[in-house]
């Protein structure tokens, strides 16, 4: 933020008329015609009063790049020079015995009320081994300390951000900033009233109406005792405004604006007349009581969105903020807009404001058309007038008094229980659907399930079955193989045997093979079974024993 100061009779800081920018020349608009000015030169001619600086003032030194000790070593030839006895003593130090003086540190004398400081560093011996009649050690104190007042010998030492309101000897009042001075005062004190941080002032301010941050200011005050009254008075307000913010000040009936940094006023030909926000702020505000063409009181809310363009207008018209402008605006266009209206054409719309379009067939509509054609046009007519562009005018809310309004608040009541009564059904029906649609989706998804089930164990049972055929198939494959392997076998053996008997060609052999045949039947069949021929003679005989043995045995059944 760029530092602008308003110091006894300078002004330091480029002043800018809102609307424009920061840079551009500033306008003079006040309460009554001036003259107009450029920047910093129109700004001092603003608050110009007795042209009295800081190097008018007589065994007064800036502190420079050559620090505190050039300062002292300045204003003691100035002293020398006017005759008058010196600040800093022609003592030399030791290093043996006496007070000590560490660098960085100044030794403080009281020479019969006089002032002396010894800067060197070393130890200073006493008496008797020095001359020190009327001479009164009182310590020592840092070179860099802000504030050394010593017997009328003031040093002050300020750092950035840091400004010290001080007054001279003639009550004069002025500020040191990113500096410092060493004086001595023949006739009265130079007081440091206080040493203020420029960045950190105490008190915050804000708009009531809206709780914007409007900035921080800090007064510094003195002391002045009238008889055996004391009273203190403001000797210097700083202000630190933000960015997008401003201050307007005043001197007599002129007014001028002063952008966002860091001011301080000590002219007491200029007050601070207000600080003001730039940027766009929004508020909810109920109106008084209005009433409708057949008497019926109505409170609307309404909410207000704008932004301040031209705080000097609004300044000029003697109001505080923005909102107290556009609440006596808006109280008189809304009870000239609802005092034409009946009560019939307000009752049935619950918000109003430029969402709710209607097509002129509703009984409200008349309300919206006033309020979108008349109330934002002229509430946006009425700001410009202070300087105040209106982005959005709404009534969202409206209360009803006297016997009419308590009538519709019962309607209502009984309306709202009639709708929470239909709900509370719906919201069962809904649960009691949502049950059953639950139970069949779980009844589904069992039927699903044995579904399947079914068709695993279907397909299990086929699977085995399958399995089975194929088991069996291939048993009886590889039975007919085997049948089919033992019959080429036994037909290889036989034909193997018959081939061997056919080659026996000895008679003997041959009997004695049909020998062994007869051996092999009869053991097989037992020795007492009898062999019939099946063909010739035989043959007959053969079947007369087998009649007579059927015959006997009948004869045996029948005893």
């Amino acid at each position: 933020m760029t530092p602008a100061f308003i110091e006894g009779s300078t002004v330091v800081g480029d002043s800018f008329t809102a609307g424009e920018g920061s840079d551009a020349t500033p306008s003079k608009p006040s309460l009554k015609p001036t003259t107009t000015g450029k920047g910093r030169d129109y700004a001092s001619e603003f608050v110009a009063t007795k042209d009295y600086t800081l190097e008018e003032r007589p065994f007064f030194v800036r502190i420079g790049k050559d620090g505190v000790i050039a300062a002292l070593e300045k204003l003691d030839q100035q002293l020398v020079q006017a005759g008058r006895s010196r600040v800093l003593s022609k003592k030399s130090p030791t290093d043996w015995t006496g007070k000590e003086v560490i660098p960085g540190r100044m030794g403080l004398i009281n020479h019969g009320g006089l002032p002396k400081v010894v800067t060197k560093a070393g130890r200073y011996p006493g008496f008797p081994l020095r001359n020190w009649w009327a001479r009164t050690w009182c310590g020592t104190t840092g070179l860099s300390d802000t504030v050394i007042e010593f017997q009328g010998l003031t040093v002050v030492q300020v750092s950035q951000n840091q400004a010290a309101v001080v007054s001279d000897p003639q009550n004069h009042i002025f500020v040191i900033k990113n500096s410092g001075f060493v004086a001595f005062a023949i006739e009265g004190t130079y007081d440091v009233l206080s040493v203020v941080d420029m960045t950190h002032l105490p008190t915050l301010v804000k708009e009531q109406s809206t709780g914007v941050t409007l900035g921080w200011t800090h007064e510094v005050t003195m002391k002045s005792k009238m008889g055996s009254t004391t009273k203190e008075y403001v000797m210097a307000t700083f202000l630190n405004i933000p960015a997008n913010n401003c201050a307007i000040v005043q001197r007599g009936d002129d007014l001028l604006l002063l952008g966002a940094g860091q001011l301080v006023i000590t002219n007491p030909n200029v007050t601070l007349r207000g600080i003001y926000t730039l940027g766009e702020s929004q508020i909810e505000m109920p109106t008084k009581d209005i009433f409708t063409r057949d008497q019926v009181p109505v409170s609307l809310r309404i909410y207000l969105k704008w932004q301040l363009t031209e705080p000097l207008r609004l300044a000029t018209h003697g109001y505080a903020t923005p909102y107290d402008a556009l609440r006596d605006k808006t109280q008189s266009i809304l009870t000239q807009i609802v005092s034409h209206l009946d009560y019939s054409a307000m009752i049935k719309q619950r918000s109003l404001g430029p969402d709710n379009m209607e097509d002129g067939t509703d009984m409200s509509s008349a309300f919206l058309d006033a309020l979108r054609t008349r109330a934002m046009d002229d509430m946006h007519e009425a700001a410009l007038e202070y300087g105040i562009v209106l982005k959005d005018l709404a009534v969202i809310d409206r209360q009803f008094k006297g016997e009419i309004a308590h009538t519709m608040d019962k309607l209502t009541t009984r309306a709202l229980q009639a709708q929470i009564e239909a709900a509370n059904v719906d919201r069962e029906n809904s649960n009691k659907v949502k049950q059953e649609q639950g139970a069949l989706s779980v009844a589904r998804i069992k039927v699903q399930a044995s579904n399947t089930q079914a068709d695993s164990e279907a397909y299990r049972v086929i699977a085995a079955a399958k399995a089975e055929a194929e088991r069996t198939r291939i048993a009886a494959e590889a039975q007919a193989e085997a049948t089919r392997l033992a019959a080429n076998a036994e037909a290889d053996a036989i034909m193997t045997k018959a081939q061997a008997d056919s080659q026996v060609v000895d008679l003997f052999a041959r009997e004695m093979q049909l020998r062994r045949v007869e051996v092999a039947k009869v053991k097989a069949y037992g020795s007492k079974t009898i062999f019939v021929p099946s063909d010739g003679p035989g043959a007959q005989m053969g079947n007369a024993m087998a009649v007579g043995l059927a015959a006997g045995m009948g004869a045996d059944s029948r005893r």
